[in-house]
């Protein structure tokens, strides 16, 4: 019995002769089922760090480059994985995770007036190159080349993010619930990658992301102020 790819006809067939199903048929089956519980769990990810933005009408704190590079970032895996192949629950999330990357850059620059004519440049030059990526219409080489830098692209949006964190000793409008998920996304999708036999450079892009975005959570946590006395009596 398969559904979505998965294939439940193994477990049950185990399961009805009072056994327990073999590692082979156990293991492809979860890292099916994560797949898509982060694909699911990616079409909010974002949303608390928007709404933290549009309820408190700041950016303190935030890196609005990080942002952008992360724009880029999920372009170039979204067009690799496609290119390549894979199975929608190996990557389904960086779909839904460039839609709401374009809107938080948008609102960043939104409540970051006025817009530099570099950032608009930046924009342009995104919207006019972005379709080709996602079509794949580049020299497969050329390709490779792009995936491999997407790494450093994804390690540069976090490095400046957590440096401002250091610097700052505060998180600003960072949201805690967005980084999570973001943590906990990347440590699966490290599992799931390996299980899908995905190449060793997906892999090792899931892997940094999961080192980075722990970096950020652990930040969130350490930089966290306790409420002051008066916060203390409002509540």
């Amino acid at each position: 019995m398969e559904i979505f790819g998965m294939d439940f006809g193994c477990v049950f067939g185990s399961l009805g002769h009072g056994r327990i199903p073999r590692k082979d048929c156990l293991l492809p089956l979860i890292s099916k089922l994560l797949g898509y519980c982060i694909v699911a769990g990616s079409t909010t990810v974002k949303i608390p760090q928007i709404m933290k933005i549009l309820e408190h009408k700041s950016i303190r704190g935030l890196s609005l480059a990080a942002f952008e590079l992360e724009v880029i970032g999920y372009t170039i895996s979204l067009a690799y994985c496609l290119h390549k192949g894979l199975p929608f629950s190996a990557f389904g999330e960086y779909a839904f995770l460039l839609v709401q990357a374009i809107i938080l850059v948008a609102v960043t620059y939104y409540y970051s007036q006025p817009v530099g004519t570099g950032r608009w440049m930046r924009a342009l030059l995104y919207c006019g190159i972005a379709p080709t990526i996602l079509a794949g219409k580049l020299d497969p080489m050329l390709f490779e080349a792009l995936y491999a830098s997407q790494h450093a692209i994804f390690l540069c949006a976090r490095i400046p993010q957590i440096w401002k964190n250091f610097r700052n000793k505060s998180t600003g409008e960072l949201s805690f619930i967005t980084c999570f998920m973001n943590f906990g996304g990347s440590m699966v999708r490290v599992f799931t990658s390996i299980q899908e036999k995905a190449p060793t450079s997906v892999v090792t892009g899931s892997a940094l992301g999961a080192i980075c975005n722990g970096i950020l959570l652990g930040q969130i946590i350490i930089y966290q102020k306790p409420p002051t006395k008066k916060e203390k009596k409002d509540e």
